[in-house]
């Protein structure tokens, strides 16, 4: 995480969206942060659908949901767990920016559901719910980066 990228243009220079350091370092983070949200979202949605258990589209999607932010946190507390004490890494994954998770869980999932008419995934949905999920969120956290110098990841 290279918090450095804060204002990397010109440190007096007032908020732009054109830091293309901060874009790229953006980008990675988002990245990392959507391989987390999807291994325990489309986990979720994968199990009910090759198990037919029946629960209501909503019910699913929520709990889809706070498993890929379970997951996300674990596999940055395990990433960062490499670079600091693992108290310190699991204290560091959990105040990572929640809105930027939940806005990218929201996207994938109305994705999906907009697209099979409900928790299912195919070949056809599941790379556009991983697009939605990484676009959604990308200016959130390149704000959070380029304004106040914090990563999401």
């Amino acid at each position: 995480m290279d918090h450095s990228l804060q204002n990397s243009d010109d440190s007096a220079a007032a908020f732009h969206w054109r830091c293309k350091p901060t874009w790229r370092q953006t980008c990675k983070n988002t990245a990392w942060c959507l391989l987390g949200c999807s291994i325990g979202d489309l986990g979720t949605i994968a199990y009910f659908q090759f198990t037919g258990t029946p629960w209501p589209v909503w019910a699913i999607m929520a709990l889809a949901i706070c498993n890929g932010l379970l997951t996300s946190i674990v596999l940055e507390t395990f990433i960062l767990a490499r670079q600091m004490a693992p108290a310190a890494a699991f204290q560091t994954a959990v105040g990572m920016s929640f809105i930027s998770m939940v806005g990218m869980e929201s996207a994938m999932n109305l994705v999906d559901v907009a697209m099979t008419g409900g928790a299912m995934l195919n070949f056809q949905v599941i790379p556009l719910m991983l697009l939605a999920g990484f676009l959604a969120p990308l200016p959130y956290n390149y704000w959070r980066l380029k304004a106040l110098g914090k990563a999401c990841h």
